[in-house]
């Protein structure tokens, strides 16, 4: 009874301090200009892009949506992780934080919330955007929410990875982050349907999260998908979980070389 009661005392705890952790990530880092401008301008520019450039023979304006609703998803997800541990290794933060009765499992949830939660709240912005400017509509409820929420978590969970190395300049994260969400991004099916990639891209697909997501999220708008549903959910909430226990690890080797 004991034990279980000890256990108990410390899961509250972390869950008191991962919402302590997305409570100072929210009022800290949302309106930072770097994440505003790779989280929502960006996705916002593309889909204008895509949407103002199609020609007579291009495609059309309602597929366009699920395609543009799932890379908005994507960067602004992954916007806020990369971005919040080396601005407090800059600003000499990060060592009081770390030294503050909060588990380290606590913190990198903190921060994999951080970005799920921004990411939720922008994505809406393709969403209004492509019933404002286009006939898009869901059309399968259930899939398209699994698709954002289920790739919110996963990709928010991959930038809070790709924060893990110890370096103080958010510039050489946000290097390495474009360096790994670019190529993800075009093998996910965004810009050619996985049906009609080369077979070289066909077999890496599989090794994007953003492919099941963008999959649901198109299933949901009524077009075609390539995967079978509930291989999208399963591979997405795979995803999730592998990176957040990654982040975990590689956070905690940080911590322990002391860096």
């Amino acid at each position: 009874m004991a034990t279980a009661t000890k256990g108990g005392s410390l899961w509250a705890s972390d869950v008191h301090g991962a919402l302590v952790i997305v409570k100072k990530n929210a009022r800290l880092y949302y309106l930072k200009s770097p994440v505003l401008i790779f989280g929502v301008l960006f996705p916002i520019f593309f889909f204008l892009t895509f949407l103002l450039g199609r020609g007579p023979g291009g495609l059309d304006a309602d597929a366009i949506v699920p395609g543009m609703l799932a890379m908005a998803l994507w960067f602004t997800a992954s916007a806020v992780g990369p971005l919040v541990t080396p601005w407090e290794r800059r600003a000499r933060t990060y060592e009081r934080l770390i030294s503050t009765p909060i588990s380290l499992k606590a913190i990198v949830c903190g921060d994999v919330f951080s970005g799920f939660i921004f990411g939720l709240g922008f994505s809406m912005v393709p969403v209004l955007l492509g019933r404002i400017l286009t006939g898009a509509r869901v059309s399968a409820f259930p899939l398209a929410a699994g698709g954002v929420v289920l790739g919110a978590l996963a990709f928010s969970a991959l930038g809070v990875l790709l924060a893990a190395p110890p370096v103080s300049s958010p510039s050489h994260i946000m290097m390495l982050s474009n360096l790994v969400r670019l190529p993800l991004l075009f093998l996910s099916g965004i810009f050619i349907p996985i049906a009609q990639m080369p077979a070289w891209a066909r077999w890496l697909a599989p090794l994007s999260p953003l492919s099941y997501a963008a999959d649901l999220i198109r299933r949901g708008y009524g077009q075609a998908g390539y995967f079978p549903p509930w291989l999208d959910f399963t591979a997405l909430l795979a995803f999730a979980v592998l990176l957040v226990a990654a982040s975990c690890w590689f956070h905690r080797r940080t911590r322990a070389k002391g860096l």
